[in-house]
C-alpha cells in the first residue's frame, strides 16, 4: 500500500511540475509575440 501511495505521490508531483513548464513556455512565446507585434507597430 505504501509503494502505491508513493508512486501516486511521485505521478503528481511530476504532472504539476511539467504543468507549470508548459505554462511558462505559454508565457514566452506570449511575450515574444507581443515584443514583435510592438516592433512592426
Amino acid at each position: 500500500m505504501q509503494k502505491i501511495l508513493a508512486g501516486i505521490m511521485i505521478s503528481s508531483l511530476l504532472v504539476l511540475s511539467a504543468c507549470a513548464t508548459v505554462k511558462g513556455i505559454g508565457r514566452d512565446i506570449e511575450s515574444v509575440g507581443e515584443a514583435g507585434q510592438d516592433a512592426i507597430d
